[in-house]
């Protein structure tokens, strides 16, 4: 037989065939698909391998993920964890033996033999990608094909990589058949065991299975030799165009298993829900493996098959530790009917569970299904085990149901992505994204675009998220031909294509979580879709079917699933009464730097409208690499760093969180509108909406502060009775305990925060932890008024002394002003320096990624045009108009104009941008009063923003404010960002996104205080009947932002600089490559007056009441 195979080889390089690129050879003596098997030698042993599982620290392992070298070691311990109490699985995971050849023609000759000497290749571990140990490059596109677009052809110049390890049979699996089992390998690969090819497969995101018994020399004897040969491109690679890094490799692990003569080779686990969810009946489809291929009945003579439930989630305590055999509920009975499923040739179980615990993201109840195989002497032969959940995922009109309540899907798109490893998987880094996943209120999770490792599967049942599980497919560089076709629309790539399908489906198809089957990505609409489609709801009727191509609304997707669809077209299409179908956004808030504006927008309309049911933001992670640096400090690096042609740049830095999973401050939004606890304060009433399914509030805990002008007045536990799932409570506002605290405050302005904590810690969360928290405005008892300076009698003494205008207080403050400029040129306070530059109007910012999307219809472009980034203020005149013992007044005329002369004369005004007037007021107080007239050119782009810029001493580094925060935020993205009192530290501050551009924000600033070590500083706040300012404060300058390609590169300036802004433009995010900011966010190139008020401060002085107590009341 041995002598069989090796006659079957693939055909050598040398007949000029090139299996790897050809379609309809994808796979060689590869095992049909089937679920992960975990070949337990007992019951009590496959219960207590999922019970040691579920009852891990997750929140310690979460905390003990690792990013950097570390690693590399993680991933090897994590293999070895995954086989943990399984007797007959080993993991091959470890330092191989690798050699990287030019191309599959150049690999050294016999490599794979037995006696091949391969003591001078170097050492990879595995799983791995070689590209991260320094062999060959990262190539990091989003649509362009990294080689020529040719199909089925890909280059010569294809590296191959050459892997040798060595292995032993243990003694106990004698008389066993041994399986090899590669979880992914990328892109296409062939295997030997002792020089003798075991087979061959394509598919770089699922396994391939081969048998290897008769291959493996005898136990005790000598070690075994396996080789693999590992193919960058091949003809697999135009199904594998997602967007993110190509990268090569056995990625995942490499397990050999060992299974009896006849075994259990695969089972599907079915349950229907009935009698108003009281009962479930379960079938079970079990197919079995004879190595005679004995008849299906024949095998039912000598052996028996039986199937138990177990409900794990109660354990059962004995001397010996954890006893769950009492935990059994159901015991299935051999079926005599035929399965339902077409051409089923395996066994049916079936039975009933009476009130089983339904699975849902909120309420993930999982049980253990245990198949056993008996001989006819009642002894155990093998078994098998996973858990599974009881739910029911249906379509009713405009609704996509799970357990019969309209879910809303809360998600986030998760590419597979380590910045040290690749696409290599740790336990840790899993639980570490789903813990954080759960923290911020996401209930889902889109695989894009691939299925992904085993173990997130497990561990989504687990921690409850639903998911659409995707189909490796993706052919978007397709798009970019005029005469290729996609291959969805070519008959030689049907079969690979339906093979990618099949096996996802068949290797997950038992996991609860999954509420979706996709076929893939961006890559167009034909009949091997259809093919595809069909064959999955023939598989399996429980769950729905999603796929965007061909536009979101074939017949081969149950929900119309759209990328990047604005607010207003997707609730045309909620309330279009000819869809019957529902809305779930595949891809929304492109999250690409300091992004994820507008996301409150989508937020109202999935709230509030019928046929809306949710969406997945892209994405999770910033896609970025570790790279050592020229500096020998490892950085995080983009597309095109590593030498890399073509390539799209930083268009991989999409995440909500960076690399190492840091949150980005667009996280907190994304918290806030999926938070499923909904407050609203109208009409003297108080709303509390529970927006959970299954959840009641009975586990939560409501507590309440009010705060007065930034102050706390009050706070104290809210007690509220329980709220049903779906369901409102409304409360009398003079019935609630802040009533009193509100009636007596004479503040002007008044905030509600309602916090709503989990007071018991979960598998994701600590005790205490913030679940939801909203903030409402309050009625204040007072009008407002606007805020003016009290009079005073206080003197100040002002000189003007050729270009110098010096006002001061003797022995407190001196400001010196350029009386040919207009300009502060110095401000001391008890004399020590301040400002040392400013205050000048500004309109520019440094664009963001989004505002560089869309080419010469993008922001930057269309500023840039209009010469906004070269804007410079050149001073028309400075006028003296008062001169007091108690008041100096000054008016300032500004001219914007372009930097460089060439762009039109000052004299005829036809390169004047921008006309800006300026007031000063300065008092005996000390206050100075700036009075704004801004008059941009009525024919510009929408503007960067509108307000004022002014550098302070770098020691100055006490930040203090009253208005949004602690985080960054922006006008359209603030909604989670409450009004209060903060302080930070000017180096915190900052937000470190990959690419630098506008960040670090924070909006609705009503004053701000930046102060040095010793309490010395400025005072500034909004004026008059001027509302709230955007403010920024940073050690890296507008200019510098605009010039720095990441952060790396950015230089600190010698001060802060200051931003007031009367107006910020907003930063958009429904896409990254169009203009994308709303209207109501945009600022028109219209005029705008404003007022603003300095004054300086000293250690001890409050801004509370520097703000109040010159304020007429």
């Amino acid at each position: 037989m041995v002598s069989q195979i090796a006659q079957m080889s693939l055909p050598p390089h040398n007949t000029g065939y090139k299996y790897w690129e050809d379609p309809s050879f994808i796979k060689w003596r590869k095992r049909d698909a089937h679920v992960p098997l975990k070949c337990h030698d007992s019951i009590e042993g496959s219960l207590k391998y999922w019970h040691n599982r579920s009852k891990l620290d997750f929140l310690a392992a979460a905390n003990s993920a690792v990013w950097d070298d570390d690693a590399v070691r993680g991933a090897l311990d994590s293999a070895a964890f995954w086989v943990k109490d399984l007797p007959f699985v080993k993991s091959l995971a470890g330092y191989w033996r690798f050699h990287l050849a030019s191309s599959p023609t150049s690999v050294p000759e016999n490599f794979y033999d037995g006696a091949f000497d391969d003591t001078a290749w170097e050492a990879l571990p595995v799983p791995s990608n070689w590209q991260m140990h320094g062999y060959d490059r990262p190539i990091y596109t989003n649509v362009v094909y990294p080689f020529p677009l040719d199909p089925p052809r890909v280059p010569n110049d294809n590296p191959t990589g050459c892997y040798r390890t060595y292995f032993n049979i243990p003694e106990e699996w004698k008389g066993r058949r041994i399986l090899l089992h590669f979880e992914a390998v990328d892109s296409a690969f062939q295997a030997w065991v002792n020089g003798i090819p075991i087979g061959y497969s394509q598919d770089s995101r699922l396994p391939a299975e081969f048998e290897i018994t008769e291959f493996c020399h005898p136990f005790g004897s000598d070690k075994n030799v396996l080789a693999v040969q590992v193919l960058r491109w091949s003809d697999g690679s135009y199904l594998e165009d997602q967007d993110h890094w190509w990268l090569s490799g056995i990625h995942r692990d490499v397990l050999l298993l060992a299974k009896p003569q006849v075994f259990i080779t695969d089972y599907f686990f079915k349950s229907s829900l009935g009698g108003n969810f009281s009962y479930a009946d379960i079938k079970v489809e079990v197919k079995v493996d004879d190595s005679k291929k004995t008849s299906k009945d024949g095998i039912l003579a000598d052996y028996s098959i039986e199937a138990m439930v177990y409900d794990t989630g109660k354990s059962f305590q004995c001397d010996d530790g954890v006893n769950l055999l009492p935990s059994n509920v159901v015991n299935l009975e051999l079926s005599q009917f035929p399965s339902a499923s077409p051409g089923f040739q395996g066994y049916m179980l079936g039975g009933r569970l009476e009130m089983p615990r339904l699975w849902s993201a909120e309420q993930p109840n999982l049980y253990t299904l245990v198949i056993i195989l008996k001989d006819a002497s009642g002894h155990l032969v093998d078994c098998e085990s996973c858990q599974v959940g009881f739910r029911q995922i249906s379509c009713a009109t405009k609704q996509l149901l799970v357990n019969g309540r309209a879910v809303i899907i809360r998600g986030v798109n998760r590419h597979e992505h380590h910045p040290r490893l690749g696409k290599t998987n740790l336990e840790f880094c899993m639980v570490k994204d789903l813990v954080l996943m759960k923290q911020n209120n996401m209930n889902a999770v889109r695989n894009s675009h691939y299925p992904q490792h085993p173990r997130w599967y497990e561990l989504c049942d687990l921690f409850g998220v639903y998911m659409i599980d995707e189909a490796n497919i993706e052919t978007h560089g397709f798009d970019l031909s005029t005469h290729i076709k996609h291959p969805t629309l070519e008959p030689i790539w049907a079969a690979s294509m339906l093979d990618r399908v099949v096996s996802m489906v068949e290797r997950d198809k038992n996991h609860a979580c999954i509420i979706s089957w996709s076929l893939g990505n961006e890559s167009g609409y034909g009949p091997n879709h259809s093919a595809s489609a069909g064959w999955i709801r023939g598989k399996d009727s429980s769950r729905i079917l999603h796929y965007e191509g061909g536009g979101s609304r074939t017949s081969s997707t149950d929900i119309v699933c759209p990328m990047y669809m604005r607010v207003w077209d997707m609730v045309k299409i909620a309330k279009d009464p000819n869809e019957t179908r529902p809305l779930i956004l595949c891809e929304y808030s492109h999250s690409m730097g300091n992004s994820t504006g507008n996301i409150h927008k989508y937020w109202e309309a999935i709230d509030n409208i019928d046929g809306l049911q949710g969406g997945f933001i892209w994405d999770w992670v910033d896609q970025a690499l570790l790279k050592e640096g020229r500096d020998g400090i490892k950085h995080w690096a983009y597309g095109g760093d590593f030498g890399d042609t073509p390539n799209d740049l930083n268009f991989c830095l999409n995440g909500l969180t960076w690399p190492d999973r840091t949150a980005h401050p667009a996280l907190n939004e994304v918290k806030y509108v999926y938070q499923p606890i909904k407050i609203s304060f109208k009409e003297g009433k108080l709303k509390i909406t529970n927006m959970n399914f299954f959840d009641t509030t009975q586990m939560l805990e409501f507590s309440w502060s009010l705060q007065g002008d930034g102050h706390i007045l009050g706070s104290g536990l809210l007690a509220l009775p329980v709220i049903e799932p779906e369901s409102s409570c409304e409360l009398d506002w003079g019935s609630t305990p802040c009533y009193s605290v509100w009636e007596s405050s004479s503040a002007a302005e008044l905030f509600l925060t309602i916090t709503v904590k989990i007071p018991n810690s979960t598998r994701w969360a600590e005790a205490g932890h913030i679940l939801a928290s909203v903030q409402v405005q309050l009625p204040s008892k007072i009008a407002p008024v606007p805020y003016v300076i009290k009079t005073t009698d206080d003197l100040l003494l002002a000189d003007h002394s050729g270009d110098a205008i010096r006002i001061h207080k003797k022995q407190f403050w001196e400001i010196t002003m350029n009386s040919q400029t207009g300009a502060i040129e110095t401000w001391k306070v008890e004399g020590v320096s301040i400002i040392k530059k400013g205050v000048f109007p500004c309109l520019w910012r440094a664009p963001t990624d989004n505002d560089k999307g869309g080419g010469a219809n993008s922001y930057e472009s269309k500023w840039k045009l209009a010469l906004l980034d070269q804007l410079s203020f050149v001073t028309k005149s400075c006028k003296i108009k008062k001169m007091t013992d108690h008041v100096v007044q000054i008016e300032v005329e500004y001219l914007g104009v372009p930097e460089s002369g060439r762009f039109g004369s000052i004299s005829d005004g036809s390169n004047i941008i921008c006309k800006v007037n300026v007031t000063y007021s300065i008092y005996g107080s000390g206050d100075v009063i700036l009075e704004f007239n801004v008059q941009p050119r009525n024919d510009l782009p929408p503007l960067p923003r509108v307000g004022v810029v002014f550098n302070v001493e770098k020691s100055l580094n006490k930040v203090m404010w009253y208005g949004r925060g602690p985080f960054e935020c922006y006008p359209d993205r603030k909604a989670s960002a409450h009004v209060g009192v903060y302080q930070e530290n000017v180096g915190n501050m900052h937000v470190p996104y990959i690419v630098p551009g506008e960040s670090s924000g924070r909006a609705d600033v009503r004053w701000v205080a930046l102060q040095n070590k010793e309490g010395l500083g400025i005072f500034a706040s909004t004026y008059g009947s001027s509302p709230p300012v955007q403010m920024n404060a940073s050690y890296y300058g507008t200019m510098e932002l605009d010039r720095a390609m990441r952060k790396e590169e950015l230089v600190e300036g010698d001060n802060v600089e200051v931003h007031l802004d009367h107006k910020h433009m907003g930063i958009g995010g429904d896409d990254s490559w169009s203009p994308s900011v709303h209207d109501e966010y945009l600022i028109p190139p219209v005029p705008y007056s404003f007022s603003l008020r300095l004054c300086p401060i000293s250690s001890g002085t409050s801004c509370h009441d520097i703000y109040k107590s010159q304020i007429l009341n």
